[in-house]
C-alpha cells in the first residue's frame, strides 16, 4: 500500500513540484553561467578571491572562503546556501503536507480505514521526498555539467544538495510526530533551516567547527570542484537514518491525530483583541508576520554591511556593473538599489502568502464559520488583506533599516538607516500590486489564487534581476510593476509613479472584492 501512497501523492504534486524542481534548475543556470562569463580567467579569479575572501559578511552570507579557488567551487560559494534552503523548505512543504496536514485533516485516518499499515503515510511522504530529492540533483548536476563544468564535481554537488534536502525532509517527519497542528511542525522546521544557516555562517566566518553542525555546512565542504570530498555525505546519510527512525518510534509512541507534544490549554475567555475578524486575522498571522520581519532585516543588514566595499570589488570586476541599475556611474547607490529591490521581492513573498492563508481558511471550513456570524465577507477578506500589506510594508521597511543601519555604520553616517528606510517605501507599490494580484484571483477563481499570485511575484523577479541577462525586450518589462518605479536610492524619487501604481493597485483590490461577493464561499 506504500507504494500507492506514493503514486497517489505524487499525483496530487504532479503541478506544483515540478516548479520547485525547475525554480532551483534554472538559479544555478543562471549563476553557472554569469560566473563563467564574469570570472573566465585564473587572474579574475584571483582578484574576486582577494576581494571577497577577506569580507566577513560575505563569508557568512555564501559560505566558506576555500570555495573561491576554481570557478566550479565559486558557483557553490554563490549558490549552494541559497539553493539548500530552497531545496529544505520544498522538502519542509511536501512531508508537512502529506503527514501531520492529512492527519490534522482527517484524511489519514480515512485511509488508514483501509488495508493500510500505520506507518505507510509516513514513509509515502519520505519516499515522495526522497525521489524530488534525487531529481532535484540530477536537474542540477546535468545543468552544471551542461554548461562546461567537470561532470565528477557537478554530480557531487547534487548529491550534496539533494543530501542537505533529505535531512530537512526527515526532520519535518519527526517533528510531525511531535506537534499536534501543522503550523508547529512547519515552525520547528523553519527554525532548524534557520540554525543550520546561521551554525554554517558562524562556522565560516568564525570557529570552523561550528560549520560542522549543520547540514548545509556538510555540503559545502565537499568542495566539488576540487578537492572533491564525498565522505560529508555519510553525515548526511547517518543524520538521515537517525531521524528516520527517530519519527517511526515517536510515531509508535503517540495516538493517531495527536502529537507527542500536548498543545497547552487556551484561556477559558477569548481577549478583546479577538471579538472581531482584525483580531483573528492578527493572532493567525503574527507568527509569520514576525519571522519574515526579522528574516528579511537580517538579510537587509547583510547587504548593508558590505555596501562599503563595493566600490573595490567592482573596481577589480568591471563587468559587474553591468548588472547593476545604473551602471557604474555610482556603484554603492547601484548596489543599494539592487538589493532593496531584492527585500521589496521577499516583501511580496509575505504579502502573497499571507493572503493565500484567506483561501486556506476558506478551504478548511474554518471562514464559514466566522461568515455565519455577523461578519460580512467585505470585513473578513479586509482583515486577511490588511495584514497582508502592513506586514509587507512592515517587512520591506525594516530590511530597508537593518540595510541603511549596518551601511551607515561601516561609513560613520548613522543616519543613513532613515534615508534607506525612506529608499524602502519607493518599492512599496510594486509590492502591493503583486498582492492586489492574488487578491483578484481570490476574488473571482480561488482555485487559481496561488497560481496567479506566485506567478506575478516569479515574472518581477525574473524581470527585475534577469532582464539584462535574458535579453528581455522592453515590452515584456513594461508588465513588470518594479519598471515603473525610481530605483531608490540611485535615481530621483517623484511622487507620480507611486501615486499612478498605487491606483492600479485599488482597482485591482476592489475588483477581487467585487468577485468575492459574487461567488459561492468554498468553491
Amino acid at each position: 500500500m506504500t507504494g500507492i501512497l506514493i503514486a497517489f501523492n505524487l499525483r496530487l504534486e504532479r503541478r506544483v513540484l515540478p516548479l520547485w524542481i525547475a525554480g532551483v534548475g534554472l538559479l544555478f543556470l543562471i549563476q553557472s553561467t554569469q560566473s563563467q562569463n564574469l570570472y573566465d580567467t585564473p587572474e579574475k579569479l584571483a582578484q574576486l578571491r582577494a576581494t571577497l575572501g577577506g569580507n566577513t559578511a560575505v563569508i557568512a552570507m555564501s559560505g566558506p572562503s576555500e570555495l573561491l579557488g576554481t570557478i566550479g567551487n565559486e558557483i557553490v560559494f554563490e549558490m549552494f546556501a541559497f539553493g539548500a534552503i530552497i531545496v529544505a523548505l520544498m522538502n519542509m512543504f511536501l512531508v508537512g503536507r502529506h503527514t501531520r496536514a492529512d492527519e490534522e485533516a482527517g484524511r489519514t485516518e480515512l485511509i488508514r480505514s483501509a488495508q493500510v499499515g500505520r506507518h505507510s503515510p509516513l514513509y509515502a511522504a519520505l519516499a515522495l521526498a526522497a525521489l524530488a530529492d534525487l531529481t532535484v540533483g540530477l536537474v542540477v548536476a546535468a545543468v552544471l555539467a551542461g554548461t562546461g563544468l567537470p561532470l565528477a564535481g557537478s554530480a557531487l554537488t547534487g548529491a550534496a544538495l539533494a543530501g542537505v534536502g533529505l535531512v530537512f525532509a526527515a526532520v519535518t517527519a519527526l517533528a510531525a510526530q511531535i506537534f499536534e497542528h501543522t503550523r508547529g511542525v512547519y515552525s520547528f522546521t523553519g527554525m532548524t533551516i534557520g540554525a543550520s544557516y546561521a551554525l554554517r555562517a558562524a562556522g565560516d566566518a568564525g570557529n570552523p567547527a561550528l560549520a560542522w553542525a549543520s547540514p548545509i555546512g556538510w555540503g559545502q565542504r565537499t568542495f566539488p570542484y576540487g578537492p572533491g570530498r564525498w565522505w560529508p555525505l555519510l553525515l548526511i546519510l547517518g543524520t538521515l537514518g537517525a531521524l528516520t527512525l527517530a519519527a517511526h518510534k515517536t510515531l509508535d509512541r503517540r495516538d493517531a491525530g495527536a502529537g507527542l507534544i500536548r498543545p497547552r490549554f487556551g484561556r477559558p475567555h477569548a481577549s478583546w483583541a479577538l471579538r472581531g475578524p482584525a483580531g483573528l486575522a492578527w493572532r493567525l498571522h503574527r507568527g509569520t508576520v514576525i519571522g519574515w520581519t526579522a528574516g528579511v532585516g537580517l538579510l537587509g543588514a547583510a547587504y548593508g554591511s558590505i555596501g562599503d566595499s563595493i566600490e573595490q570589488y567592482i573596481a577589480d570586476n568591471p563587468e559587474v556593473a553591468a548588472y547593476l541599475p545604473g551602471g557604474a556611474a555610482d556603484v554603492v547607490d547601484a548596489y543599494l538599489a539592487l538589493s532593496l529591490t531584492l527585500c521589496a521581492l521577499l516583501a511580496a513573498a509575505f504579502g502573497v502568502s499571507a493572503t493565500l492563508r484567506a483561501r486556506a481558511e476558506e478551504t478548511a471550513g474554518r471562514a464559514e464559520v466566522v461568515l455565519a456570524a455577523a461578519t460580512s465577507r467585505a470585513a473578513w477578506l479586509a482583515s486577511h488583506l490588511g495584514v497582508a500589506l502592513a506586514g509587507s510594508a512592515l517587512v520591506l521597511v525594516t530590511a530597508g533599516f537593518g540595510e541603511g543601519l549596518t551601511y551607515g555604520m561601516t561609513v560613520g553616517e548613522p543616519g543613513q538607516a532613515i534615508r534607506m528606510a525612506g529608499a524602502a517605501l519607493v518599492y512599496l507599490p510594486a509590492v502591493w500590486a503583486i498582492v492586489a494580484v492574488a487578491v483578484l484571483g481570490f476574488g473571482w477563481l480561488a482555485s487559481a489564487a496561488a497560481a496567479a499570485g506566485w506567478a506575478a511575484l516569479g515574472y518581477c523577479a525574473v524581470v527585475a534581476l534577469f532582464a539584462d541577462s535574458f535579453r528581455l525586450p522592453d515590452w515584456s518589462q513594461q508588465a513588470s510593476p518594479f519598471t515603473h518605479l525610481p530605483a531608490a536610492p540611485l535615481d530621483a524619487v517623484t511622487a507620480g509613479p507611486p501615486a499612478a501604481l498605487a491606483a492600479v493597485v485599488v482597482v485591482l483590490v476592489a475588483a477581487g472584492f467585487a468577485g468575492f461577493r459574487r461567488r459561492d464561499v468554498g468553491y
